[in-house]
């Protein structure tokens, strides 16, 4: 059984969103602040979080990025704002989607449903990357290297914490260095077709992606940006 954690200062919301989603078989808790928050999501472990901007204690924005650190769980921020530099606040900080309240619980759904299908297609996520490459436990690439059977990537010799996307990302990129991938390749590879994202996230996790393994992230060497088209691995 699916578990949603909805994060909401408003507690008829929480509510209406706990009934509607227990409805649909999910299950469902709650809090109330951005620490609460942060201290469930710490302790176990939900198949997406739908979290409030606007939050006592630490902000949506912060939850969010404290998250990133630790774990990949999809993020839908919920927020009554709807500027666009909000929603590309939100992908920076590493959300998933963004519904702008009032929101029709019917979209809410359809967004989860949608992330679900892609969450599950996780487990299976190489199957698109295994169309274009061979299978190898380990690769270098210069100061790079990666253990695909264990996950982890060091850069000169010292280990580096990427977050699940992050790895897939630099695994595809070290297993084809020289092709270019559009941002819609990429969405479609390592986060699934039915990811209701849009270019903007890829660009988000490649910069995050490059402060991690670039001694000078604005001047790549590594994840290198071919103007118009889409990434590649120099």
């Amino acid at each position: 059984m699916s578990r949603v954690l909805v994060v909401d200062d408003e507690k008829l919301i929480v509510k209406g969103l706990k009934f509607s989603l227990e409805q649909d078989g999910l299950t469902v808790d709650s809090a109330y602040d951005g620490e609460e928050a942060l201290a469930l999501i710490r302790e176990n472990k939900y198949d997406i979080v739908l979290l409030d901007l606007m939050l006592p204690k630490m902000n949506g924005y912060e939850v969010c990025q404290e998250v990133r650190s630790f774990s990949d769980v999809p993020i839908v921020m919920l927020t009554a704002k709807s500027e666009d530099m909000d929603k590309i606040l939100g992908l920076e900080y590493g959300a998933d989607d963004y519904i702008t309240k009032p929101f029709n619980i019917l979209e809410v759904k359809a967004r989860i449903k949608a992330i679900m299908r892609r969450v599950d297609h996780r487990s299976s996520v190489t199957a698109g990357i295994q169309e274009v490459i061979e299978n190898v436990s380990s690769i270098e690439h210069g100061d790079l290297k990666i253990d695909t059977a264990g996950r982890r990537a060091y850069v000169r010799g010292t280990e580096v914490n990427l977050t699940a996307r992050e790895f897939d990302l630099l695994e595809l990129f070290m297993r084809n260095p020289n092709k270019v991938f559009t941002r819609e390749k990429l969405l479609g590879m390592v986060w699934g077709s039915e990811y209701p994202g849009d270019g903007r996230t890829v660009d988000v996790h490649i910069r995050r992606l490059r402060e991690k393994i670039e001694e000078q992230p604005g001047d790549p060497v590594y994840v290198c940006t071919k103007w118009g088209v889409g990434y590649y691995l120099a």
